[in-house]
């Protein structure tokens, strides 16, 4: 069995397991049709959350597990192939919660013969896991414990006598089980949504340092050069925006289209918004270069530095337009400096920027209301628009100190803390906070933010703004007529039907999205490098199963269709802007995600996948891991 697995492509055949409460490591090896059936990323995280975390198992307790799991081409010499996901029972959500991220920590461990690590149990002090190749250690971390993520990774590569190390780290967010804490990669990179950092925080686990030496094999090296070199060229030829500025650009003509949230999704204009934009970081000199993840020819990634008094260092990168826009826009922000500052403290604390601004959104607006007052933020004047206010809390929340301790738990459960009235200014939907993007002007996106098992993801949805043009993506999926962008109707329906699974196979398979591969080519790169003679219809099956796995796992916790819903909030308008005259079509979108639901194969009372979809998917041991 050993020596056919050195004849694998893609994966590494290698599992790793770790009980921190009893420092016990082992290594599982499972077959080709368990890889080929689930690939990775999304869909391992998935299977091992509903076959190993018992039913209402405390997030933060130690039978939660924490998966850190690789694709199957993750560590290939290819653009987009540099990405993993990380899951665990959420402890925001209380469900299925995941996240991907870039950078070169997956490809380290797929070079250190891994194709995924699958934590369980709490140790009892501080500990860090170092995995060189097929040595894994789990060491002390007590003088580790309080420290930033910065001061984090320097420790350990001195430690270890290696400055080629890969390190995933908590800050002190995660240590104080703030429920948005993230997971840092490279420094730069986030695992940033559902709160993976406190669970990673109440294992008493600050980091996992990986270096590895092996390479991952690939079947027809010459076919996949070639497509390497096609996606190069594509890169290279194509625009250039996202090499020259990252993401983040043009923020008035968005905002005046209604895209871009201010206020906390309340209002629609903001006076000062254009200096909320990637290119004014590049004007004021502070955009010193841009960064990449492992082998990706785009160079996205921000580096920026500030003197004082802001003293924004390079190591950390830069905000790109989620963070951007949730320590700006929703929170009334307009100085620029601030903003960025305030994007390094969440990348140093460990804070997932896209709920920390909108929890703090959220608390701006009660403060504006009466709910919260000087004696609740001891003295803060938390309005919209005080960049003071936003950096003071975002530190008081990574500590868990004052005001922060309440909002450290995100706006769902502060809102039941505050009553009177607050839980309708909590923007959220199963406690997680949506990505930046007005849903009145992406109804598509706001439906498929609504029935995500994970909660209010932005990068599984359909970006429906504008008319939803024919192009070979949606013509490999049958659509062959443009759709217009306020259509919710069973056309929407359908194509969500297609294009979600897709993107949770997409984070199965764990490929950067930002890469322009079209339909054809993402087969062809999973059959270049597995040697699997695959097709989109097989992937897309894989998107599916994800799905009925993460819907399985909630729909056992006690989840129901009644989670399925967008706030309150954009079924109606905006106070002034482009939506001033109404929201989204509550009815309209109500029947939409019946629809959705059918087409995708689950109950439509329930929200559980079928008999008959699980079945179709190979998955009816679902049923006993439910029952």
């Amino acid at each position: 069995m050993t020596e056919e697995k050195r004849q694998v492509f893609g994966y590494m055949g290698k599992i790793l397991h770790i009980d921190l409460s009893s420092g016990k490591t082992w290594t599982e090896e499972p077959n080709e049709t368990f890889y080929r059936t689930y690939l990775g990323g999304a869909a391992l995280v998935g299977y091992y959350l509903l076959k190993e975390v018992p039913a209402h198992a405390d997030p933060l307790g130690p039978e939660n597990r924490l998966v850190f799991s690789a694709g199957v081409v993750t560590g290939t010499p290819i653009g987009g192939a540099g990405r993993h996901s990380v899951g665990a029972k959420s402890p925001i959500s209380g469900g299925y919660g995941k996240a991907e991220v870039g950078g070169h920590w997956g490809a380290e461990l797929k070079h250190a013969g891994w194709d995924a690590v699958v934590i369980q149990g709490m140790s009892p002090k501080p500990v860090y896991l170092c995995i060189l190749d097929d040595k894994v250690d789990v060491r002390d971390a007590s003088k580790l414990w309080g420290l930033e993520v910065l001061e984090t990774e320097h420790a350990i590569q001195a430690e270890l006598g290696d400055k080629r190390i890969r390190v995933s780290s908590i800050g002190p967010a995660g240590e104080k089980l703030v429920k948005f804490a993230c997971i840092m990669v490279d420094l730069r990179s986030a695992a940033g949504r559902c709160g993976l950092g406190a669970v990673m925080g109440s294992k008493n686990l600050k980091a996992i340092a990986v270096r590895g030496t092996s390479k991952v094999g690939i079947a027809d090296e010459v076919a996949f050069k070639a497509l390497a070199k096609t996606i190069v060229d594509r890169v290279n030829n194509g625009p250039q925006m996202l090499r020259t500025n990252g993401t983040g650009s043009f923020p008035k003509p968005w905002m005046e289209a209604g895209g871009l949230p201010i206020n906390n999704f309340r209002d629609g204009l903001l006076d000062g918004i254009e200096n909320n934009c990637a290119q004014v970081m590049i004007d004021r000199k502070y955009n010193i270069g841009m960064d990449t993840c492992y082998a990706c020819p785009i160079h996205c990634k921000k580096v920026l530095k500030i003197g004082e008094p802001w003293n924004v260092i390079p190591e950390y990168g830069g905000l790109e337009y989620e963070t951007l826009a949730a320590l700006g826009g929703d929170c009334g922000v307009t100085s620029l400096e601030a903003i960025i500052l305030g994007g390094q403290m969440c990348n140093a604390l460990g804070l997932d920027g896209i709920s920390a601004g909108g929890t703090i959104a959220f608390a701006m607006e009660c403060f504006e209301n009466g709910l919260l007052t000087l004696e609740d933020t001891g003295g803060i004047e938390l309005r919209f628009g005080s960049e003071r206010a936003m950096l003071q809390v975002l530190d008081l929340i990574a500590k868990r100190e004052a005001i922060g301790n309440l909002l450290a738990d995100g706006s769902r459960i502060a809102a039941k803390k505050i009553g009177k009235g607050a839980e309708k200014f909590a923007i959220q939907t199963k406690g997680v906070d949506p990505g930046m993007h007005d849903l009145r002007i992406k109804p598509g996106m706001g439906l498929v933010m609504g029935i995500n098992p994970m909660g209010m993801d932005h990068m599984v949805g359909v970006h429906d703004q504008g008319v939803v043009k024919v192009n070979p993506k949606n013509q490999a999926f049958g659509f062959l007529e443009e759709l217009p962008a306020n259509d919710l109707g069973p056309q929407k329906a359908r194509l969500i039907s297609y294009a979600f699974p897709y993107a949770v196979m997409q984070d199965s398979l764990v490929v950067c999205q930002f890469v322009p591969y079209n339909v054809d080519e993402t087969v062809q790169l999973v059959r270049t490098v597995t040697g699997w003679n695959t097709n989109l219809l097989e992937l897309h099956k894989i998107g599916l199963r994800a799905l009925a796995l993460a819907r399985a796992f909630n729909i056992r916790e006690g989840f129901t269709a009644d989670d399925d819903i967008v706030p309150e909030r954009f079924f109606g308008p905006t106070t002034n802007g482009a939506h001033k005259e109404r929201g989204i079509d509550r009815e309209a979108w109500m029947a939409c995600r019946d629809m959705t639901y059918q087409l995708l194969g689950w109950d439509l009372k329930t929200g559980m996948p079928t008999q008959a979809n699980l079945a179709d998917l190979g998955v009816l041991w679902v049923n006993e891991a439910v029952k």
